[in-house]
């Protein structure tokens, strides 16, 4: 279950009585539009059906009957969700406008880059800097995938931004192989790899291209700073790095 600090309340008025639950707002969201396959008391404050969740009163058990023909409260809570309305108050909605414009934020700086400074990533405050120029508003009720392509649209006249990823060979010394391989093959897609002769370890990874540094850091830490790297542009362009 989740706290009550970080539940919204969605409410169903039906047969002239009024049904209230305590959910997750992205959930809630997910719950909406049949998207949501987790698990139900994972994301609801209370198993539970209110007639006011503010004040704790419960309808009587003929309505909920009534209504959704069972007085179970896992049965009735999607029904809530999916038929009623999501409500949240001022602050509320500052809260989660706030923690999506900073998941918005990076999100764009894990996968951006500048094609302007040879593909380097663009700090999130940049990103974040270059946001509060443009007219772009985060919707505290929209997924933050679905905000991404317009937010970038903003970004695209106020600094040079595109979406792409990047491919590296690494190479591990033997005495950092065996245990090196396994951080750096979990960092993002493995397209290749090849144990060399002399226990060396080289793997080929695609990760998106906001995310080198992260990358470079990586490698220099389970080797230290012994690996080898190597951004591969196509199959006849290897640029060293």
């Amino acid at each position: 279950m989740i706290s009550l600090d970080d539940a919204v309340t969605a409410r169903l008025e039906s047969h002239g009585q009024r049904f209230e639950v305590l959910v997750d707002p992205d959930a809630a969201l997910d719950i909406k539009r049949d998207e949501f396959d987790g698990e139900l008391e994972d994301v609801i404050a209370a198993e539970d059906v209110f007639e006011d969740a503010s004040s704790g009163d419960r309808p009587p058990e003929n309505a909920l009957e009534e209504v959704f023909d069972t007085t179970e409260p896992l049965d009735i809570i999607p029904d809530v969700i999916k038929d009623g309305e999501i409500q949240i108050t001022a602050e509320q909605r500052r809260e989660m406008q706030e923690q999506k414009r900073k998941a918005l934020i990076n999100q764009i700086a894990r996968n951006a880059v500048n094609p302007q400074m040879d593909n380097a990533p663009h700090p999130p405050e940049r990103i974040e800097s270059a946001l509060e120029e443009t007219d772009f508003r985060i919707d505290p009720m929209e997924r933050v995938e679905n905000q991404v392509d317009e937010a970038l649209d903003k970004l695209r006249p106020v600094i040079p931004i595109r979406f792409e990823t990047v491919t590296v060979a690494t190479q591990l010394p033997p005495e950092y192989a065996g245990s090196g391989q396994a951080k750096v093959r979990e960092f993002g897609d493995l397209e290749d790899e090849e144990w060399q002769a002399d226990g060396s370890w080289v793997g080929v990874i695609e990760f998106p291209a906001g995310l080198q540094n992260e990358f470079y850091d990586l490698v220099n830490e389970v080797s230290s700073g012994e690996a080898e790297t190597q951004i591969i542009e196509d199959k006849d362009d290897i640029k060293t790095r």
